[in-house]
């Protein structure tokens, strides 16, 4: 018998609410719902089958009315209804989700307690690094190499380089106003600086009327870079309005997290591995909470995130081991040599790692949650393993594009590496052995099975519980 469901124009094809007596309690006992009749004319009644009339004295029970809308709760694991017991199951899980991630959150502030750098003074490089100071090119000329009141006498030396001599006036610092000649060797990786240009200069500390006291070191950047920062945050604030302010200040947080506690940290001789664990597990708390609030799914990904990470870290520490990779890069090089002491280098590494997949993991996770979380208030009678293969499917196909992001942005980190040792002339193998290729192989491939790893842990964890919240709360 064909008849129209009561609740199709506020749900649609997408549940269907029935009368069955499967769908009722046992012990329970109710009316049958009478089939409403056909569309057209409506044919009376036989004499026989016409309802008594009423005796005097005595009430008429009501005719049971359809009821508007029902809202299943809880259909994933039982035909409980909305007053059933799937809140208490939401409670539950919502303790145990408190019992698992409390303990985390304190560990977290614990360490970043414990290896702060308190009382410590701030590192400083052993090589002098000058002060920076403001000025503007005014002219540019393009010469021989010579010092201040030296003259060019006949023909420079065919293999003579030229210099450029650049003037520039001074707009900050002990001599502002004062203009400046300051001559460069022009090499290819001199910048090439013209007139009118916003240059960023070196006082040595030294006398402020010698040339000799200031060094061209780059150009002025802040303009265009708080534009671009200002374009970033009206786009964010556009799309995602409030949710999208919260993300911006997420952002902010992560970054003084950075700061104030990753780099003085590693900087004052502490663990890099530790201090990276420490640091992204706030960065994950502050963002995901902040930006999606304090709700039974953020805390999903929150657990998806961490187990992504401890797996991540396991597998850098321990292919980085098998190939015996020790982090000196040139970059490494160098800030050991301006800190003049050691520093665990192969830790330094392992915490790059961590912290450059916690971006994409994050992404990775919210998005796997939060899919599950709206197939299951489009369907309330899915059960977890029904949600927990809708979402193994969508999941696919974000892990490829996911994969293929975070192999995209280490190339194009360590494009210079490749070009340059790609000049060597030997074999790929020699190539992809190299120091500095095969750190980026490490990150790239560690990082890229944590967040294959994401996909189905976020997943089922976001299944069993989301089959268990309460729909009201969905």
């Amino acid at each position: 018998m064909n008849r129209r469901d009561i609740s199709d124009d506020d749900t649609g094809p997408i549940r269907r609410v029935t009368d069955t007596p499967s769908d009722r309690s046992p012990g329970t006992s109710r009316s049958p719902r009478r089939t409403p009749p056909p569309d057209g004319p409506r044919r009376p009644r036989p004499p026989a089958q016409r309802p008594r009339q009423a005796e005097p004295g005595k009430r008429r029970a009501p005719e049971p009315k359809p009821e508007p809308k029902a809202e299943p709760v809880g259909h994933g694991h039982g035909h409980s209804h909305g007053h059933g017991p799937a809140a208490p199951a939401s409670r539950r899980v919502r303790l145990l989700l408190m019992w698992l991630l409390i303990p985390l959150a304190v560990a977290t502030v614990a360490g970043m307690i414990l290896l702060y750098p308190w009382g410590k003074d701030p590192a400083k490089s052993v090589f002098p690094q000058g002060t920076p100071v403001s000025a503007t090119v005014t002219a540019t000329i393009t010469g021989p190499c010579l010092a201040e009141g030296q003259v060019q006498v006949g023909e420079p030396p065919p293999d003579a380089k030229p210099c450029l001599t650049s003037e520039v006036t001074m707009t900050d610092g002990p001599g502002s106003g004062k203009p400046l000649k300051l001559t460069l060797p022009i090499e290819p990786s001199t910048p090439r600086f013209a007139a009118g240009d916003k240059v960023v200069l070196s006082y040595n500390g030294g006398d402020v009327a010698n040339p000799a006291s200031f060094q061209i070191v780059d150009f002025q950047r802040g303009t265009p870079l708080l534009l671009l920062a200002g374009l970033f945050a009206l786009a964010v604030i556009v799309l995602g309005r409030w949710q999208g302010l919260a993300a911006l200040i997420a952002l902010g947080l992560s970054f003084l997290v950075l700061a104030l506690f990753v780099l003085p940290s590693i900087l004052a001789g502490e663990s890099p591995m530790l201090v990276a664990i420490a640091g992204a597990g706030a960065i994950m708390f502050v963002a995901l909470y902040l930006t999606h609030g304090l709700s039974a799914r953020t805390s999903v990904a929150v657990l998806g995130t961490l187990v992504s990470l401890v797996l991540i870290g396991v597998l850098s520490a321990i292919f980085s081991a098998a190939a015996s990779l020790t982090g000196l890069d040139d970059s490494t090089s160098q800030l050991i040599g301006s800190l003049g002491h050691g520093i665990d280098a192969r830790g330094l590494l392992l915490a790059g790692v961590v912290i450059g997949a916690l971006g994409v993991l994050d992404d990775v996770t919210v998005t796997q949650t939060s899919a599950v979380w709206e197939l299951r208030r489009a369907n309330p009678s899915l059960g977890w393993r029904e949600l927990y293969n809708a979402g193994l499917r969508i999941g696919r196909d974000h892990v490829g594009s996911a994969v293929n992001t975070l192999v995209m942005a280490y190339a194009g980190a360590a494009l210079p590496v490749l070009l340059y040792t790609s000049l060597s002339g030997v074999g790929l193998g020699s190539i992809l052995g190299a120091e500095d290729i095969a750190q980026e192989i490490v990150r790239t491939l560690a990082g890229s099975v944590g967040i294959v790893a994401a996909v189905p842990v976020t997943t089922v964890l976001a299944a069993l519980i989301a089959s268990r919240e309460p729909q009201e709360s969905l």
